[in-house]
């Protein structure tokens, strides 16, 4: 509705626009000083580390029965840096464009719940607990991003690995856990 508004007036006015549509912003930034923290928490990345640290019991899979290789969803996920970058670009290729473009912001591939799981017990090193659940009313077995025209009117890709996404946001849990376990301390 966002997008046909937009739209409306960019037809009227003349104005010109670039919409991203995010796929699944995951990962920190390097430093450490900037994550993701939500309460509660609700997405699979940050709630996969907290269980691989013990801060939750076990993580829920919801729906193991789909068409897919292991079963379980398939998601797109993006490194928060890459979507600063693209942000970066989209400005600076706004005054070029005419009219409306709305460009998907993924990885372009998509990681199963599973690989998600496994990849963050190959970086932790960690068990991680998983409960088994029905699937949930909506969701699909698969949405991953058609990247073309971010690479066309952009000329962006991302530059982050699902490996570095995890990695990143593993660093920034573990120094979330240790500030909130020092600051509990005062």
């Amino acid at each position: 509705m966002v997008e046909d508004a937009l739209k409306a007036l960019a037809d009227r006015l003349g104005w010109q626009y670039i919409c991203l549509r995010y796929f699944n912003a995951s990962g920190a930034d390097e430093s450490a000083e900037i994550g993701e923290a939500h309460d509660p928490e609700i997405h699979l990345i940050p709630l996969t580390l907290r269980a691989a640290s013990g801060e939750i019991e076990s993580l829920s899979i919801f729906g193991t029965d789909y068409s897919t290789k292991d079963g379980t969803c398939i998601r797109d996920y993006i490194h928060v840096n890459d979507l600063a970058r693209a942000h970066h670009l989209a400005i600076q290729k706004l005054e070029h464009l005419k009219g409306l473009h709305a460009i998907n912001l993924g990885s372009g591939t998509g990681a199963s719940v599973r690989e998600i799981i496994n990849q963050a017990k190959e970086i932790t090193g960690k068990e991680i607990k998983a409960l088994e659940f029905p699937r949930r009313t909506g969701d699909g077995p698969f949405a991953v991003a058609n990247i073309s025209r971010a690479g066309k009117y952009l000329n962006w890709a991302p530059e982050y690995s699902l490996n570095q996404i995890i990695s990143t946001a593993w660093k920034w849990e573990q120094q979330r856990k240790a500030v909130c376990f020092s600051e509990s301390r005062i």
